[in-house]
């Protein structure tokens, strides 16, 4: 009989674990007990994706004379470009434009180096946890109820994610209008800093053998490529530890043509409006950590422009505050328009993801994501493993902090010295066998479900409305259902038998998984009989949002503003629907394919001139 649910985060050796005081009523030793342990580390989802057995920091930290903070900017510059964000686009973007131009690049958060939240693998989930003004990554719950986070740092998501590296299908490509020889030079631009190939072990071994055991065939072994099947992917974490970010791409830029200020929030952009032309963007207002005004503009050359980076929520975000959006919306906010454009925050989606937690009678080791299987019918298999779930620092204790409270069920005034130090004493009498194990998830492609974006005030530091709407269309949620049944048969495959409980059946694991509070919906009792309500009960997120400022609605296929002149956005807002398995070096390769183009269309235009 279990007496009591406190949620405690305890320090033992080096490293950060989850317990509950209801072990005082269960054998430290059963079954009952991994259970519930299992059942508490599924809280840590969001933030433990992958994290790994603490190991020494280390990292050369690239020495970017271009890099400084926005309070030692001038009042007033100009330059041939200005990027806002400098983020998984914006980095790759700016350093190419470079090349040949001035570039200015504005990035709202701090830079990632030195900082082994972010570069060391060890500490992977800290940065997410992190709920600080400074923190590089800044929380938000869609109007859904789920909880997701966004990029407050010099390189963007890929100073936060799990590191899964993979391109995008030929088909995706080709629907996308790029084209396919100068797509594939990009990729390979971007993987020669950032890109490699994992190790693979047991856990990782028997998800993919029990992939091709079921069927999800041929074996394509490793590679970068998108193919149906089941593959090896790439990571940007090193053999070391250490995490590659986009910033890593900056060391492509010419130093002495590109300036990169950090703690630089734009405020808006600023247009020149004459009767009877389009609105001309030609400067933008930022602000310094110190809360003082700058403001930067172009160069007076009718090829110059502003290229918007700042992401899936801040790029329409920031358009929005500069007076491009839905008139009425714009109007609601007191925002002067500049061009009613009611695409801008429309089409926002957010790829669900689904898992289901296998405990393992046996020792795993710490993985990533590394394999993949690409369905047939719009489902993509992955999985983790690992014994050590960190997510915090020493003072904080990631996002299960006594002080933070974000999911934890122990009320504020619990959370004393006293229950602390009586859940250590609980800590030294459990089983490390209770830890081991890991999960399979899956995450349906498009998705075909699609939702908006709203301002919440006029402050570009607040996170915006954003609503994805979930399964809203039948076929999002029969995607899942259909990549349920897949993950379920891989746990029961021969293959996985080992780190499978036999004792423990699917639904079982199922109901366990649906019991805990991974997100803010409501919860179904026995959600095990419906793989429908099982998806609606326990979807997540895995931060591969994307839309706002799409192509053909809000931009033109050059990715130019529509009814705007020298105004593009180029990022993941671009996106109709998201590439491949993880979208981030899709991202990195449309910041170096876009600048090329640009670069190689000025400078044939300015040789035709002369």
């Amino acid at each position: 009989m279990i007496v009591g649910f406190h949620l405690y985060i305890i320090r033992k050796k080096g490293r950060f674990i989850i317990l509950s005081s209801c072990f005082t009523s269960v054998p430290h030793n059963s079954l009952p007990m991994a259970l519930w342990c299992w059942n508490l580390l599924f809280l840590s989802l969001p933030a433990i994706l992958f994290s790994t057995q603490p190991c020494a920091y280390s990292q050369q930290v690239p020495k970017y004379r271009f890099m400084q903070n926005a309070t030692r900017a001038a009042e007033i510059s100009y330059y041939d470009y200005i990027v806002i964000g400098g983020g998984t686009a914006g980095c790759p973007l700016a350093a190419t434009l470079s090349e040949h131009y001035s570039v200015l690049l504005l990035e709202r958060g701090g830079s990632p180096y030195g900082n082994p939240n972010i570069s060391n693998l060890a500490s992977f989930g800290a940065a997410l946890s992190d709920t600080s003004p400074t923190s590089p990554s800044q929380r938000f719950i869609s109007q859904d109820g789920v909880i997701n986070s966004r990029a407050r740092v010099l390189g963007g998501g890929s100073c936060l994610n799990a590191g899964f590296y993979t391109r995008a299908s030929p088909q995706y490509v080709k629907e996308a209008g790029w084209d396919g020889k100068t797509v594939n030079e990009s990729y390979q631009w971007v993987e020669k800093v950032v890109a490699f190939q994992p190790e693979v072990k047991q856990w990782q071994s028997a998800v993919r053998d029990g992939l091709l055991e079921i069927g999800v065939v041929p074996s394509n072994g490793f590679t970068y490529d998108h193919i149906h099947g089941t593959k090896v992917g790439g990571t940007i974490f090193d053999h070391n530890g250490n995490r590659h970010t986009a910033a890593d791409l900056l060391q492509y830029a010419n130093p002495s043509r590109i300036t990169l200020l950090l703690d630089a929030t734009v405020h808006r952009i600023l247009f020149r409006v004459k009767p009877g032309s389009r609105p001309k963007a030609h400067g933008v207002v930022f602000r310094d950590s110190l809360g003082r005004r700058h403001k930067a503009y172009l160069n007076n050359h009718p090829r110059n422009e502003i290229i918007v980076s700042a992401g899936a929520l801040g790029s329409p975000q920031l358009l929005m505050l500069s007076g491009v959006g839905p008139a009425d919306h714009l109007q609601a906010h007191k925002i002067k328009i500049t061009l009613d454009q009611p695409w801008v925050g429309q089409e926002m989606s957010d790829n669900p993801m689904n898992a289901i937690f296998v405990p393992s009678p046996v020792p795993v080791e710490v993985s990533l994501i590394e394999v993949v299987g690409i369905t047939d019918f719009g489902s993509y298999i992955e999985a983790a493993s690992g014994e050590n779930f960190a997510g915090g620092s020493p003072r904080d204790y990631g996002m299960f902090s006594p002080k933070i409270g974000q999911l934890s069920t122990v009320p504020p005034k619990q959370r004393t010295p006293e229950a602390l130090a009586k859940a250590t004493e609980l800590m030294n009498n459990l089983d490390e066998a209770a830890f081991r194990g890991g999960f399979i998830l899956e995450k349906i492609m498009g998705p075909i479900s699609r939702g908006h974006l709203e301002l919440r005030s006029r402050d570009p530091n607040d996170n915006p409305l954003v609503t994805f709407n979930y399964f809203q269309d039948p076929r999002d949620l029969e995607r899942c259902v259909k990549g349920l049944t897949t993950v379920e048969k891989i746990i029961e495959s021969k293959a996985f038998s080992k780190f499978r409980y036999q004792n423990m059946p699917l639904p079982m694991l199922l109901n366990m998984t649906a019991s805990s509070p991974v997100n803010l919906l409501p919860k179904h009792t026995n959600s095990s009989l419906s793989l429908e309500q099982f998806c609606r009960d326990t979807v997540m997120t895995i931060w591969h949002y994307h839309g706002g400022c799409q192509v053909g609605k809000v931009l033109d296929a050059d990715y130019k503003v529509l009814g705007a002149d020298a105004l593009r956005v180029i990022d993941g807002s671009t996106f109709n629907y998201s590439p491949g398995t993880n979208p981030q070096a899709t991202v990195m390769m449309l910041g170096r394919y876009m600048g090329v183009k640009i670069l190689s269309q000025r400078l044939r235009a300015e040789q035709i001139q002369q």
